[in-house]
């Protein structure tokens, strides 16, 4: 097969030294050296990267780069076909342009590169969308560091773009807003997490967190298993038999500790002891309890250290569920030798 270079069917205008020489001639048409066809067939073969002639076969050009998607697709029949370069659409992103230019620092020192950088940073996007984008980010980092699946994520940030769409919060702290979304996620999701959790992971103090919270729970509506009624100790969202899992998994307890801390904790409640605590409390006080009625012995300060309260706390609880130990404990429990009375100490600073 011969191999020839196309050329023009006319020549161009000799251009001025002032023209740019970067400007595409649309008079330039390419034909056939040897059809010499004045409407001619040229054809990409993507597969060899060659152009060749349709009518004759003769090939005008070799390595022409495929400008086709990378992999194969039923777009005809689904939708758009899926974009060359950049990642999967997001659909939290939907209006904001999800695709970045980035320029490079290099320019020999001119400082072109940097006006560049400023004005590519006006143009892409508007401050609303850079803070969306912001924040977007944050919110991933944060549910990493904290170990929170994707689903949770994903919530938070719906919550915080519905807030910015509708400015719930005009004038609070970013990072604030991003804390009690994620604080909502937790509780939409049945992943309890703790103010003081959530505040250690992001740093925000407890004041502004709880007013964030209170004005998105009263703008959203929230259910009953996200709203300030939740810290009510009968609800299955934020009970403190639902943070015993993690506890327990921190402080490398048998299960069966887990199962019989928790069988305390509602019998604690129906006879109404240690009514009025927080769930963290009265968590940290159970396991403290079922760990010596068990016999597997946890120090104070490693209950405190995973709880996050104090160990005076923590010794409160103890002495309260201590009183009324015998309303507690089942005594099936001590037929089958799984618990002994004399294992609970009377002086809780042991």
């Amino acid at each position: 097969m011969a191999f020839s270079q196309p050329f023009p069917l006319a020549a161009p205008q000799t251009k001025s030294a002032k023209e740019p020489s970067f400007g595409p001639d649309l008079a330039v048409r390419l034909i056939c050296p040897d059809c010499r066809d004045p409407n001619p067939h040229i054809v990409e073969e993507f597969g060899s990267g060659d152009l060749v002639c349709g009518n004759c076969g003769l090939v005008l050009g070799d390595r022409v780069v495929d400008t086709r998607s990378e992999w194969r697709t039923f777009a005809n029949d689904e939708g758009d076909d899926p974009s060359r370069v950049g990642a999967a659409s997001d659909p939290l992103m939907e209006g904001i342009e999800q695709l970045d230019t980035v320029i490079s620092f290099r320019d020999g020192g001119s400082g072109m590169a940097r006006e560049l950088q400023r004005a590519a940073s006006r143009s892409q996007n508007t401050r609303s969308e850079r803070n969306i984008l912001t924040a977007f980010r944050d919110i991933s980092s944060w549910c990493d560091q904290f170990s929170l699946p994707k689903t949770i994520s994903d919530i938070a940030k719906q919550l915080y773009k519905r807030s910015d769409e509708e400015k719930l919060l005009r004038g609070k702290p970013l990072d604030a807003v991003i804390a009690a979304c994620i604080f909502i996620a937790c509780r939409q999701a049945h992943v309890p997490r703790t103010f003081r959790e959530i505040c250690n992971l992001t740093h925000v103090s407890k004041k502004v967190l709880g007013q964030c919270y209170k004005a998105l729970e009263q703008a959203f509506n929230l259910s009953p298993g996200a709203t300030s009624t939740s810290h009510n100790s009968s609800s299955p969202t934020t009970g403190p038999e639902t943070l015993l899992v993690r506890y327990c998994n921190h402080l490398d307890l048998p299960p069966n500790v887990q199962s019989i801390c928790s069988d305390i904790i509602v019998a604690a409640r129906k006879h109404g002891i240690a009514d009025g605590r927080s769930p963290v409390s009265i968590a940290g006080g159970a396991i403290y309890f079922t760990c010596h009625l068990l016999g597997k012995v946890k120090s104070v300060r490693d209950i405190s250290a995973v709880a996050g309260v104090s160990e005076g706390t923590i010794k409160l609880v103890y002495r309260l569920y201590y009183t009324d130990r015998e309303k507690l404990v089942k005594q099936e429990w001590i037929d089958d030798g799984k618990a002994k009375l004399e294992r609970l100490p009377f002086d809780s600073t042991k």
